[in-house]
Order: C-alpha cells, then sequence, then structure tokens
C-alpha cells in the first residue's frame, strides 16, 4: 500500500507540470530514456497527449524544373514541419521541461533627439 502512495506522489508531481506547461514547447523524458518535443495539449488523470512535429522533406519529381532552376542543381528540397498527436501513460513519464526559448538580440536603442547638424 505504501508503494502505491509513492507512485501516486510521484505522479501527482508529473501531472502538476504538464498542467502548468500545457500548450508550451515542451521535453518529455520517458522511463526508457528516449525523449520527445511538442506541446502539451491536454492531461488527464493517466495520460498526456502531446503535439509531437515531425520533419516532412518533399521528394524530387520530373515536375519540379522550375525548382531545379530556381534552387540550382544541389538538389535542395524544401522541408515542412507536421504536428501529430500522440497518447503517453503517464506513469512511463520520468520528466517534463519547458524547451528554451531564445530570445531575439536587443536592438540598438531609440534616440528620440536630432542629430547634430556638421
Amino acid at each position: 500500500m505504501d508503494v502505491e502512495k509513492d507512485n501516486y506522489r510521484d505522479l501527482r508531481g508529473l501531472y502538476d507540470n504538464c498542467k502548468k506547461y500545457m500548450y508550451y514547447g515542451a521535453t518529455l523524458i520517458m522511463t526508457d530514456g528516449s525523449t520527445f518535443d511538442g506541446i502539451i495539449e491536454n492531461v488527464d488523470g493517466d495520460n498526456v497527449s502531446v503535439l509531437i512535429g515531425e520533419d516532412v522533406i518533399e521528394k524530387e519529381s520530373e515536375g519540379n524544373s522550375n525548382q531545379q532552376r530556381q534552387y540550382g542543381r544541389y538538389g535542395y528540397n524544401p522541408r515542412f514541419r507536421r504536428y501529430r498527436r500522440r497518447n503517453f501513460p503517464l506513469s512511463a513519464l520520468a520528466e517534463v521541461a519547458l524547451l528554451p526559448y531564445i530570445a531575439p538580440p536587443v536592438p540598438y536603442p531609440y534616440y528620440p533627439y536630432p542629430y547634430y547638424p556638421y
């Protein structure tokens, strides 16, 4: 019975973190060591629903002569990102962390005073 309470306490912390990070980009680390990055969409008592991004590369076809002219002969293929919904059991989750946000560089400050004439 004590093991069940400890397990519930651990799952409660993960549940609270998933609720806190809902609709944010997060990294999910599973108990088997695999990691996923995605957007937490829904959390219930037993499962976490996550939108996981997949890279999709458009294959070259014979009709892409216009693209070949535009991008050259080096085989540039446009990439797309598609999101798929996956459900994970809360008990298979080891940790949840937010993806780091990289702030854009700060622009030069704006000076409201006119420049001195030279």
